[in-house]
Protein backbone atom coordinates (compact mmCIF):
# COMPACT_ATOMS: atom_id res chain seq x y z
CA UNK A 1 0.00 0.00 0.00
CA UNK A 2 2.86 2.41 0.70
CA UNK A 3 4.73 1.67 -2.52
CA UNK A 4 2.39 3.90 -4.57
CA UNK A 5 3.40 7.18 -2.91
CA UNK A 6 7.08 6.16 -2.94
CA UNK A 7 6.93 5.46 -6.68
CA UNK A 8 5.12 8.75 -7.33
CA UNK A 9 7.55 10.81 -5.24
CA UNK A 10 10.54 9.03 -6.74
CA UNK A 11 9.33 9.71 -10.28
CA UNK A 12 8.67 13.38 -9.49
CA UNK A 13 12.14 13.80 -8.00
CA UNK A 14 13.77 11.88 -10.87
CA UNK A 15 12.01 13.89 -13.58
CA UNK A 16 12.71 17.23 -11.92
CA UNK A 17 16.35 16.40 -11.15
CA UNK A 18 17.00 14.98 -14.60
CA UNK A 19 15.32 17.92 -16.30
CA UNK A 20 17.24 20.44 -14.21
CA UNK A 21 20.52 18.67 -14.93
CA UNK A 22 19.87 18.56 -18.70
CA UNK A 23 18.73 22.20 -18.75
CA UNK A 24 21.78 23.34 -16.79
CA UNK A 25 24.13 21.40 -19.07
CA UNK A 26 22.50 22.90 -22.17
CA UNK A 27 22.78 26.43 -20.80
CA UNK A 28 26.43 25.95 -19.84
CA UNK A 29 27.27 24.32 -23.18
CA UNK A 30 25.82 27.30 -25.08
CA UNK A 31 27.54 29.72 -22.69
CA UNK A 32 24.21 31.25 -21.68
CA UNK A 33 23.45 32.34 -18.11
CA UNK A 34 21.87 29.78 -15.82
CA UNK A 35 20.51 32.57 -13.59
CA UNK A 36 20.44 36.27 -14.36
CA UNK A 37 22.40 38.61 -12.13
CA UNK A 38 24.52 35.85 -10.56
CA UNK A 39 28.01 34.62 -11.30
CA UNK A 40 27.84 32.03 -14.12
CA UNK A 41 30.06 29.59 -12.23
CA UNK A 42 28.14 29.94 -8.98
CA UNK A 43 24.72 29.58 -10.61
CA UNK A 44 25.77 26.52 -12.62
CA UNK A 45 27.29 24.96 -9.50
CA UNK A 46 24.20 25.55 -7.36
CA UNK A 47 21.86 24.29 -10.08
CA UNK A 48 23.98 21.16 -10.58
CA UNK A 49 24.09 20.48 -6.84
CA UNK A 50 20.32 20.93 -6.59
CA UNK A 51 19.82 18.48 -9.46
CA UNK A 52 22.13 15.91 -7.90
CA UNK A 53 20.44 16.22 -4.50
CA UNK A 54 17.05 15.77 -6.15
CA UNK A 55 18.28 12.67 -8.01
CA UNK A 56 19.64 11.30 -4.73
CA UNK A 57 16.21 11.85 -3.16
CA UNK A 58 14.66 9.94 -6.06
CA UNK A 59 17.05 7.05 -5.49
CA UNK A 60 16.22 7.08 -1.78
CA UNK A 61 12.48 6.97 -2.55
CA UNK A 62 13.00 4.01 -4.86
CA UNK A 63 14.92 2.14 -2.16
CA UNK A 64 11.87 2.46 0.12
CA UNK A 65 9.87 0.09 -2.11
Amino acid sequence: MESGPAIFAGMVFALFGGGLLVWTAARVRHREPVAHGVSPVASATVATLAALITLALAAWCFTRL
